[in-house]
């Protein structure tokens, strides 16, 4: 069972959001909040899988919750979405820098809401190529500084393939594909990497390994 906390300070669009879940027999909402702070009180209480969090909110706001829910060690099987109006915008990277394994716009059809927390309840990242790109626009316009204190050091020369690649896009299928390798070897690498980087999931991989510099939009 999927266990998923609500946040959002608007009561139809949880509403609605709830409806959704609440048909599906392997998800069950166990609660809801109007705004970060009680959202974060409710997450230490109840350890959902994946929490759904605003990304504006009253009181605080959905950057500052997830920061605080990454930060908790005993709240890191939680995944955070963050929900958003308006698609990839400088919050939504900051979502990501903070600990978000993905992002949803609100206007997003049904099928495609429920496929999405799915998948991150299973720890994968909510990136596809098409956000990965405009990750990498996000360098090309304001590069922030690399090389300082990521640990890539720590990785063997086939985790920080794998890395590299994770970074471009790719399914570990992908990966394994373009390693030569099997798809649980190549799960196996990215996880070493998520141990050793102390990235949550895959989108702080993307994120790491651009202020690394391991990737940069010149050789994507």
């Amino acid at each position: 069972m999927i266990r998923v906390l609500l946040v959002d300070d608007q009561p139809l669009l949880r509403s609605g959001f709830r409806a959704l879940l609440d048909l599906e027999d392997d998800i069950k909402v166990v609660a809801e909040a109007a705004d970060g702070q009680e959202g974060l009180a409710l997450v230490r209480k109840h350890r959902p899988n994946v929490a759904l969090i605003d990304i504006q909110m009253p009181v605080l706001d959905g950057i500052e919750t997830t920061r605080r829910i990454a930060a908790d060690p005993a709240l890191a099987g939680v995944h955070v979405v963050i929900l958003t109006n308006y698609g990839f915008d400088e919050h939504v990277f900051n979502a990501l820098r903070a600990g978000a394994a993905g992002f949803l716009v609100k206007d997003i059809v049904p099928e495609d809401f429920l496929h999405a927390v799915r998948v991150a309840a299973r720890g994968d990242a909510l990136l596809a190529p098409s956000i990965t790109r405009k990750l990498i626009d996000r360098y090309v316009t304001q590069p922030l500084h690399t090389g300082a204190g990521t640990g890539l050091e720590e990785l063997t020369n086939r985790e920080r393939e794998a890395v590299a690649l994770v970074a471009r896009g790719l399914s570990n299928d992908q990966i394994a594909d373009r390693m030569v390798i099997s798809s649980l070897t190549a799960k196996t690498h990215i996880n070493r990497a998520m141990a050793k980087l102390h990235a949550r999931d895959r989108a702080q991989l993307v994120v790491l390994a651009y202020e690394s510099g391991l990737v940069t939009p010149r050789n994507t």
